[in-house]
């Protein structure tokens, strides 16, 4: 028997959803180290770390190989603070993958059938129908063409939703317009009945949802934002509803989170308001996920969701 000890792995976000881990971790990789946050043991000894924050004193664990986020985002981190050396993984999993296919279909075809009018309406006692328009009629753009714009996109084109995408580098999707780059959002804009954001936080994209992105669109379209609350201007998009230029919105995000008591987007009738779970990360396919990616790493190989420092995603 070996005397060499098991390699250690730390998990340091939501304890109930650790403990889930746990378990799947005792199934499907028991010579791992499992602890849970702030039972770390030794720091030094600790080679994996699944976080949404990384501890304080992450200088103290030497031996780190990997740093996973267990979300999609890694805005949440401060990679300047992070050691220039340690990889950081996003999670990139199929149950937040599906759960995001979901919750964007859902928006779209909750704005497309008038789902929030009819809610009003019934409010109100009124039994009023409205024109109901096909899927080919409404042309849907989505902001952001990682793995969950181009799942969101297949699922959108199979329901016969006319689609674009935009994204700052240049990318190829059957049956999608791809538009790249500053100077192609113009274009991007003008043809989005249905705006949907799912991009990563950066310097690049933070205020993206702005006036002058709103005065792009067709008079009367619509915003679906899954990405992050920093996208958002906050009182463009209330302009825009207010003057007609934008019919309705679906937020999942906000900033800050929650939204402060009395803040207009809470009783805003055009504002659809659900607290940040378009899509959250599944344990059982999370942690398959993770495993995968530690043999990835043992054997030298790729791994999935590696972040780019550099472009900040």
């Amino acid at each position: 028997m070996s005397d060499t000890p098991p390699c250690t792995f730390v998990y340091k976000a939501d304890p109930v959803r650790g403990a889930e881990w746990r378990g799947l971790f005792a199934e499907l990789a028991p010579e791992v180290d499992f602890r849970i946050w702030p039972d770390v043991g030794d720091p030094a000894r600790v080679r994996f770390l699944a976080a949404w924050q990384p501890p304080a004193d992450l200088a103290a664990y030497t031996g780190l190989e990997l740093l996973f986020s267990v979300g999609a985002g890694i805005d949440q981190f401060d990679l300047e603070a992070l050691p220039a050396g340690l990889p950081l993984v996003r999670m990139v999993e199929p149950g937040i993958v599906g759960g995001m296919v979901e919750y964007a279909t859902l928006a779209v075809l909750s704005i497309h059938r008038d789902w929030q009018t009819y809610a009003a309406q019934q409010r109100c006692e009124v039994w009023r129908a409205l024109r109901v328009r096909p899927a080919a009629s409404r042309r849907v753009g989505v902001l952001g063409l990682g793995v969950l714009g181009r799942a969101v996109l297949a699922q959108l084109r199979g329901l016969g939703f006319p689609c674009s995408a935009w994204s700052r580098s240049q990318h190829d999707v059957e049956g999608v317009d791809c538009y790249a780059g500053d100077a192609a959002l113009p274009g991007f804009a003008a043809r989005c009945d249905i705006l949907v954001c799912l991009l990563p936080l950066t310097d690049e994209t933070r205020g993206i949802l702005n006036a002058r992105l709103f005065e792009r669109l067709p008079a009367g379209a619509a915003l679906v934002h899954a990405g992050r609350g920093p996208h958002l201007v906050q009182q463009d998009l209330l302009d825009a509803l207010d003057s007609g230029q934008l019919a309705r919105a679906v937020l999942d995000v906000c900033d800050p989170e929650p939204l402060p008591p009395g803040h207009p987007y809470w009783e805003h009738p055009a504002i659809m308001l659900t607290p940040h779970i378009a899509s959250m990360t599944q344990p059982d396919s999370a942690v398959r996920a993770v495993l995968e990616n530690l043999r990835r790493h043992r054997a030298g190989e790729p791994l999935e969701g590696l972040v780019e420092r550099r472009r900040g995603y």
